[in-house]
Formats: structure tokens, C-alpha cells, sequence
């Protein structure tokens, strides 16, 4: 599967090759793009539904981190027939906005796109217990942590792969002048 799902990924233009500047600082030559997978939602809907059989059950709310849980969590929860909200940042805290609430006790499943350190999925975990809500796990598309990613719940994903990184001073991309690319959500300097 993990094959057929990196190939798909590559159809899709999710998995993109080229010298990126990713939100740590540091330099790639793969970047995943999942906002694109979401351009095709039949296929979106597919692949995120095998997400499923891998997840506990009773499942009463999925919860993810602007932005890129946002998608992949509102289709989990739209197969999952259950509830979605999402948490922001405000003043660089994350939380729960537009009237979002969950309840003492609630069964939540934190949801995201890719997970490479897991910091705005266990920001909204925490948000969640501080809630009194029961966290059932964490899910992602994509691990890219290594199984550095720990969020003291299971943890549940589709793919787990390894995307090769480097300091921008020791970065063969820019060695030999590759144009160097930030395509994530949060604004990076292209210097």
C-alpha cells in the first residue's frame, strides 16, 4: 500500500520535488503539499477513509490545527458521520475560536495533515484536555517524524516516510544554485 499511496501522492502533485525551505529553517529537496490532495475530493475521500479501520472507535469529535488538519479532518469526520472544529492562532496561542466549544468527557480525535515534530497537534491536545475532553489518539496522512513524534495518546497514520533535510549551510541544493521554494502555510524568509 505504501507504495501505491507515494505513487498516488505524486500523481497528485502532494509529494513534490524541487529545494524547499520548509517552516524549521531547513532545506529539502521533497516537500508534501497535502492541501493538493484536496483538490481532487473523490480521491480525498478514498484515501482518508482508510484511515478508518485503523482508528479507535466512538470517535464524537474530530479536532485539528489550523491549517492543514482543516481538510483532512473535516473529511474524517464527514465519513465518520461525527462532529469537526479546528483550533487558530491567536497571538500565537492555539485555540479554539468562532464559537467552537468541546465538552467535559467529549471523545475527541486530533487530526492532521503531515506530522514532522507534531508541535500544533499537540498544542490542540493540550487545548483538548484543558477542556476535560478524553483524547482517543492523534492522526495524520502522513509521518514524517521518524517516531520522534510523541503525544502520549496513540498515534495512527497512513504513511510514514523519512524526507532527507539539511542545514541551509551544508544544503547541496544550494551549492549547486537550485531556486529555493517556501511552500508552507506560515510565512518563511527567502533571503
Amino acid at each position: 500500500m505504501k507504495e501505491q499511496l507515494l505513487a498516488t501522492f505524486q500523481n497528485l502533485g502532494v509529494l513534490q520535488t524541487g529545494h524547499f525551505r520548509l517552516t524549521s529553517g531547513l532545506h529539502s529537496e521533497q516537500y508534501m503539499q497535502c492541501a493538493k490532495l484536496f483538490e481532487h475530493p473523490a480521491r480525498a475521500a478514498e484515501i482518508v477513509a482508510n484511515l478508518i479501520p485503523k482508528l479507535p472507535q466512538d470517535i464524537e469529535t474530530i479536532i485539528a490545527p489550523a491549517i492543514g488538519g482543516i481538510t483532512v479532518g473535516y473529511e474524517l469526520a464527514r465519513l465518520l458521520g461525527c462532529r469537526f472544529l479546528f483550533a487558530e492562532r491567536q497571538d500565537g496561542v492555539m485555540t479554539f475560536r468562532r464559537g467552537f466549544r468541546l465538552q467535559p468527557g467529549e471523545r475527541v480525535l486530533a487530526v492532521e495533515d503531515v506530522v514532522t515534530t507534531g508541535g500544533s497537534v499537540r498544542e490542540v491536545v493540550e487545548l483538548a484536555r484543558d477542556c476535560g475532553a478524553e483524547i482517543a489518539g492523534v492522526a495524520a496522512l502522513v509521518d514524517r517524524s521518524q517516531g520522534r513524534a510523541d503525544f502520549d495518546v496513540p498515534f495512527y497514520s497512513l504513511l510514514s516516510m523519512e524526507i532527507k533535510v539539511y542545514a541551509p549551510e551544508s544544503c547541496p541544493l544550494c551549492a549547486q544554485g537550485t531556486p529555493l521554494q517556501s511552500p508552507g502555510s506560515r510565512k518563511t524568509n527567502l533571503r
